[in-house]
């Protein structure tokens, strides 16, 4: 199977955003691939008051475009996240969505973690504008392959990435818009160390470059083997970075060093809960 990660300079030209999304997956797939993953927010990112005035249900423009492309095309598409419109609601979800290679909804995943940081000195603060999920979810690509979703800052969560490779995952999706001081510091390790602690393949598509009012991302988008082993990564550009995920491999790396038998699942207990 050859996957890609679809590295984008999003901003708040949602039909800007769409042009070189759609440039750079024919790219992708024309290159033989039969998933790709578009970043975190691709089709708009800009001020976050902003981007929740202009946020889509799941049949608005962007997600439409995504299911019409999938189609075409014929593969399966992580359509990164957008700002998904909440009925009723005055915040939203941050939204990724698994289309299937006939350009159906296989899979909607809501973030489950909100980047309510400070990195050197600039505060975020999702919560403002966006609600969790409260879901972790699955998915299959076309050949039956079990796929897991997340977004961005779930990065950090190393219990997600273990329930999605205990319920059977071999790809996780995630799409991303890190800052430049934590993809310089921290993207790397955390993607090559979810992908060897629950042996699967991850694909991660970052943003790149700066973004409306003054967030920069980090590129160097990245595919991950089940050993650790970075594939591709890319440049500080618009670019598509793929690679082959060898199966057969995979199922050699389980077989050799077959942590996920190894977990002791009846001696494991949440502790009390504690606040940092």
């Amino acid at each position: 199977m050859r996957a890609a990660a679809i590295q984008l300079n999003s901003r708040d030209d949602a039909e800007r955003n769409r042009a070189a999304a759609e440039r750079l997956v024919r790219e992708a797939a024309a290159d033989g691939a039969s998933l790709a993953v578009l970043p975190e927010k691709w089709n708009r990112l800009g001020d976050p008051a902003a981007m929740l005035a202009a946020a889509e249900a799941l049949d608005g423009p962007s997600i439409t475009w995504a299911r019409e492309l999938a189609r075409e095309l014929r593969i399966d598409l992580v359509a990164g996240s957008i700002v998904e419109r909440v009925e009723g609601r005055s915040k939203g979800h941050n939204t990724s969505v698994h289309i299937s290679a006939d350009g159906e909804l296989r899979a909607v995943y809501r973030k489950l973690h909100l980047f309510d940081v400070e990195v050197e000195g600039t505060v975020y603060c999702e919560s403002d504008t966006e609600e969790p999920g409260d879901e972790i979810v699955t998915s299959k690509l076309a050949d039956g392959t079990e796929l897991g979703l997340s977004i961005c800052y779930d990065l950090r969560f190393p219990e997600l990435y273990r329930i999605l490779a205990v319920r059977g995952v071999r790809v996780v999706a995630v799409p991303a818009a890190f800052t430049v001081p934590t993809t310089r510091d921290h993207w790397e390790v955390l993607l090559r160390a979810r992908a060897i602690e629950d042996q699967v393949f991850v694909v991660a598509a970052n943003q790149v470059g700066e973004h409306p009012p003054d967030h920069s991302s980090g590129g160097r988008s990245m595919i991950v083997d089940p050993w650790g082993a970075v594939l591709a990564q890319g440049a500080e550009e618009e670019c598509v970075v793929a690679a082959e995920l060898d199966l057969d491999a995979q199922d050699d790396v389980r077989a050799r060093l077959p942590l996920l038998e190894h977990r002791r699942g009846s001696a494991y207990r949440w502790p009390q809960e504690a606040t940092a």
